[in-house]
């Protein structure tokens, strides 16, 4: 599946969960949350109805769904729904933007089918549960996700990268693994310098992730590590 029908797959299950949150949902809402124009939007709520999906269109006010319809819900239990809004507080941590934000998405879309006893009581402790200053913690990058997804689906990665000593070059890298101590750190394949190196992701001035595909490192990170380290 190429990249974009992944980013337009996951705007549409977005989307929908927008509709199962709120009662009335606007198209210019949407855009602007979604950051599409509003014809894109209008797209992609035909192509909601077309998947069998009820919306109904409320002249002058927005889409709504059908009184009644609901995606069958997830069975979490009220200490696991608990655990997920403490690793959020932990998530929002992360200095990658991109991570916070589909972590985010993420636990909306869970609280939106939790069961009402357990949603009002998460609702509550997401209230009273925040590590010092983590809302306003200052981002510095924004590609994590997109980096994630290069690894799993084994693409290769076109970046600008800016080192330590501020020197710029352009690498074509095969993302590894992703690790964390105080910044983010991608472990991948350099093909400049034909070795394992240390990326990290504030310092990737431009990314790309390109078409071609790579052959997968057969090995663990234990591996890489009890080999190269």
């Amino acid at each position: 599946m190429e990249y974009s029908e992944v980013n337009r797959l996951s705007r549409l299950t977005a989307i929908l969960v927008q509709f199962q949150t709120k009662r009335i949902v606007t198209a210019t809402e949407l855009s602007q949350k979604f950051q599409v124009s509003k014809r894109t939007i209008y797209r992609d709520v035909k192509a909601l109805e077309k998947a069998g999906i009820p919306i109904l269109t409320e002249e002058g006010k927005g889409y709504t769904l059908m009184e009644g319809y609901k995606i069958p819900p997830v069975m979490f239990t009220e200490k696991q729904a608990n655990a997920l809004i403490l690793a959020e507080q932990l998530v929002l941590k992360s200095k990658d933007a991109s991570f916070v934000k589909d972590y985010s998405e993420a636990i909306d879309k869970i609280k939106s089918i939790l069961r009402y006893n357990i949603k009002d009581k998460t609702n509550l402790l997401a209230d009273r549960t925040q590590y010092n200053q983590v809302i306003n913690q200052e981002r510095n990058s924004n590609n994590l996700s997109d980096l994630q997804y290069a690894l799993t689906n084994y693409n290769l990665v076109k970046i600008e990268y800016i080192n330590k000593e501020n020197r710029e070059s352009n690498r074509i890298i095969e993302p590894f693994a992703i690790l964390n101590s105080e910044n983010w750190y991608l472990v991948a394949w350099c093909r400049l310098r034909n070795e394992f190196r240390f990326f990290r992701p504030d310092r990737i001035q431009k990314m790309e992730i390109l078409p071609e595909n790579f052959e997968p490192h057969n090995m663990t990170l234990q591996e890489y590590f009890d080999k190269y380290h």
